[in-house]
């Protein structure tokens, strides 16, 4: 779209210089023809560094746009960038495209379902009752049970394990919000990626990212009922047992582990080699190296006097 009738199909009086937008990006990753927003003061270093073509910005933050980038100024840029993002959103599912490339050795069980584009490696296994959406790549030696859901274009690695009812690629739960308490859809446009050797548990939610990808990392290995949101990292080797929810941009270091219904806050990263216990809940950045526990979090040995300081005095009450 170019960008004024962009901005003026989403309210914004915009008179400048010209250019054509063909999708949204990230501040980091927009390009010369990529439409992105500030909305978190937590991001203006990467706004001066970005190489968008505009950037939706509040009044406060429009004098770090950097030169070479138009400002589109407005009080409420996110609920822009989600009126912005139904534009670029691709349909649910082509009409058009390619019959699945099924590598030498794979086998497909009857009943499987496949979108357009999709590329399937050697000696993969697929169950019955599995759906693998458009442009979906399956690396070689993966096993998919039953009933899983592939969203589009998403990238599994080589020998990966997914376990029944899981589904992968799922809209993030993004919404911006109206004056008067409504929500408009932020159209999730990203995708997920998980790399070799990773094992997913049966009925876990692992969400596209919003405008990148919700990556998981080699040698993961997540539970059963685990909730990863959108745009969350998953470092390498980490473990996340089952319950976990993870909110949406959480970043966890390599070997990562994450006890029975523990949970993080978004926008946050967990350190390399942190232990959470569980039902422990992550509500800012933590260092790595560390075991934790309790909500608010702390170390755990805090955590365990504090513990027994209660007990006794509870029992002196009695």
């Amino acid at each position: 779209m170019r960008l004024s009738e962009l901005a003026e199909s989403i309210g914004i009086d915009y008179r400048g210089e010209e250019r054509r937008i063909r999708g949204l990006g990230t501040l980091k990753g927009a390009t010369c023809e990529e439409l992105s927003f500030l909305d978190n003061p937590k991001y203006l270093k990467d706004l001066e560094n970005t190489e968008a073509a505009a950037v939706l910005v509040s009044p406060r933050f429009a004098n770090f746009v950097p030169k070479g980038t138009i400002p589109l100024v407005d009080e409420e840029p996110y609920l822009k960038l989600a009126m912005a993002s139904a534009f670029f959103a691709p349909p649910p599912m082509k009409t058009e495209g390619a019959e699945p490339v099924i590598g030498q050795g794979s086998e497909v069980a009857p009943g499987v379902n496949f979108g357009k584009d999709v590329k399937v490696g050697k000696g993969v296994t697929i169950m019955p009752g599995c759906y693998i959406g458009d442009d979906t790549v399956i690396g070689d030696d993966t096993l998919i049970y039953p009933n899983v859901t592939l969203y589009s274009r998403t990238v599994i690695g080589k020998r990966c394990i997914i376990h029944a009812g899981t589904v992968i690629g799922s809209d993030g739960y993004g919404f911006a919000h109206t004056k008067d308490g409504k929500h408009v859809k932020l159209h999730q446009l990203g995708n997920v990626v998980i790399e070799n050797d990773v094992e997913i548990g049966a009925n876990c939610a692992i969400d596209r990212g919003t405008l990148d990808s919700t990556i998981i990392k080699e040698g993961v290995k997540l539970d059963n009922l685990v909730h990863v949101a959108h745009n969350c990292e998953i470092g390498e080797h980490s473990l996340i047992t089952g319950q976990v929810g993870l909110s949406g941009s959480t970043k966890l270091g390599r070997n990562v582990v994450m006890g029975g219904q523990s949970g993080t806050a978004g926008h946050l990263e967990i350190g390399p080699f942190c232990t959470i216990a569980a039902r422990g809940g992550v509500t800012k950045s933590i260092e790595g190296g560390k075991v934790y526990a309790g909500f608010p979090l702390m170390e755990h040995k805090r955590w365990l006097r504090l513990n027994a300081m209660l007990s006794r005095f509870l029992e002196k009450k009695k």
